[in-house]
């Protein structure tokens, strides 16, 4: 199959996931228009990209944008949380309106928060949406609104994942939780229980992921969900495991998560709120499956989970310096650092 390349909005190409999908598409050969507010300090980090000052949140900036792009990446989220609620939705609304206005596509990193424990343990693409958080009913909200889009016209993808874990991941649970980012380790806090089963989700191996959906979009329907695979924890063990044989640690030890520290502490740290709201899934297995996914794509881009662990360590500044060398994939030799892609 053919693969094209073409132009593509990012819009949060300065975060994790939208920062490592911009740079997957441009080493095949994309145009990558980037919008930030400050395109100087953007520039000095990402060179490559063609820098458009503007904000999300404006519409004339994101429809000025958009001009001439085939896709564009929804992947941006207001900073540490602050006014989640509020911005969400405004600044998808601009994505679609200007989606509409050039004939763009649109790609939307996904997430399981739009989904309760009634749809657990295994999750599918179509399972009931039935939030317990403000979060996962804004979350829900931007699918629906994604898919009333895909029905006037507008292509949409968007590839749900589990916890995201690996360099440049920004907040998440295991940066957050699992590890305490600028050390080695000393003990490993987990949120869940043994025999709990959690689905995480290595970002590169994401963006990599989107990267090739992105490649297939005239394959596909025109509104395509899908479901990564990603490293699923039979029963809140492996990733402990995974940690130890990292750190060459092998005894390292468990420590409980503490959630009520998080309860005293939410009402003055935005993010603490979040995890806190999201503690149902760490009580509850889920598992998600990627037969649509490999239906599409043939098989899923896929790091094995010692060197995915041990490269998000070294980017975190939690193992010694040699082990770190040894972890960090070498980008003279892989462009795409380090990724097993089996497609």
């Amino acid at each position: 199959m053919s693969k094209r390349q073409g132009t593509a909005l990012v819009l949060g190409a300065t975060g994790g996931i939208g920062g490592a999908v911009a740079r997957g598409l441009r080493l095949r050969g994309w145009n990558i228009r980037a919008l930030h507010r400050d395109v100087t300090k953007a520039a000095s980090k990402a060179p490559a990209f063609d820098w458009i000052q503007g904000d999300a949140m404006n519409a004339a900036d994101v429809r000025e944008a958009a001009e001439g792009a085939d896709f564009i990446i929804h992947a941006v989220n207001p900073p540490g949380y602050r006014n989640w609620g509020e911005l969400v939705l405004p600044m998808l609304d601009n994505t679609i309106a200007a989606a509409r206005a050039v004939g763009a596509r649109i790609l939307l990193p996904g997430s399981i928060y739009n989904f309760g424990p009634d749809a657990f343990p295994v999750l599918s693409e179509v399972s009931p949406q039935n939030p317990l958080t403000k979060k996962g009913m804004i979350r829900k909200e931007m699918e629906a609104r994604l898919k009333s889009a895909s029905e006037a016209g507008v292509g949409v993808i968007i590839l749900r994942a589990g916890d995201f874990f690996g360099p440049d991941a920004a907040n998440n649970w295991f940066s957050q939780g699992l590890v305490t980012p600028g050390k080695a380790p000393a003990a490993i806090t987990y949120p869940g229980r043994k025999g709990i089963a959690h689905q995480w989700a290595y970002l590169p191996d994401t963006a990599e992921t989107m990267v090739h959906l992105i490649e297939r979009a005239e394959t596909l329907p025109a509104f395509a969900v899908f479901h990564m695979r990603g490293f699923f924890d039979e029963d809140g063990t492996e990733m402990i495991a995974a940690i130890r044989r990292a750190t060459g640690k092998p005894y390292l030890k468990v420590r409980a998560f503490p959630w009520w520290l998080l309860t005293m502490a939410y009402p003055f740290v935005p993010f603490f709120r979040e995890l806190r709201e999201m503690r149902y899934l760490w009580l509850t297995p889920l598992e998600m499956r990627n037969d649509r996914l490999v239906a599409a794509l043939g098989e899923e881009p896929h790091t094995p989970i010692d060197a995915a662990v041990a490269a998000t360590l070294a980017s975190l500044g939690c193992l010694p310096a040699e082990a770190e060398r040894n972890a960090v994939p070498d980008r003279r030799t892989d462009a795409r650092q380090g990724l097993q892609v089996n497609s």
